[in-house]
């Protein structure tokens, strides 16, 4: 799968689990008939939000974004459906290639190895991005919600 398709992906998804969310928001507090649909969903979009920003990582370490892009990538998780304006703006910039770089470049230095690794070995890649949903769910569970 290459960098533009991965991303594309998981940025829908993210905009998609938004707006499940903000429905299961107007349930709860606009209805008032359940609260079933921010818990279900809402720990659908956290998950799919720790996925979203860990793709949006590795993409950008790959196609060497500035730091000032993906910060911009990061950040656009945050507003509902703005993952999908900031998938488009990329590819208008040439910023999400067809292929990964570090598949035939040679990494330069910790985080470009460790990124190549990945794009290298996408079975290890996807396991390993299991995990680290998995581990960074679980600390978001034990943290709680944010105060408010």
């Amino acid at each position: 799968m290459s960098p533009l398709l991965l991303f594309r992906r998981v940025a829908v998804a993210e905009a998609v689990t938004w707006a499940l969310l903000l429905l299961g928001m107007v349930l709860k507090y606009v209805t008032g008939t359940t609260e079933l649909g921010v818990r279900v969903f809402g720990m659908l979009h956290g998950v799919v939000f720790i996925a979203y920003c860990l793709t949006a990582v590795l993409v950008a370490v790959d196609q060497r974004w500035s730091r000032g892009r993906t910060l911009l990538g990061l950040v656009s998780s945050v507003p509902p459906f703005a993952t999908v304006l900031f998938d488009r703006y990329a590819e208008r910039r040439g910023a999400l290639s067809a292929s990964w770089r570090l598949r035939a470049d040679r990494p330069a230095g910790r985080v470009e190895a460790l990124a190549a690794w990945l794009v290298r070995n996408p079975l290890h890649a996807a396991a390993t991005g299991a995990l680290a949903v998995v581990a960074l769910t679980g600390l978001a569970l034990l943290v709680g919600p944010p105060a408010g």
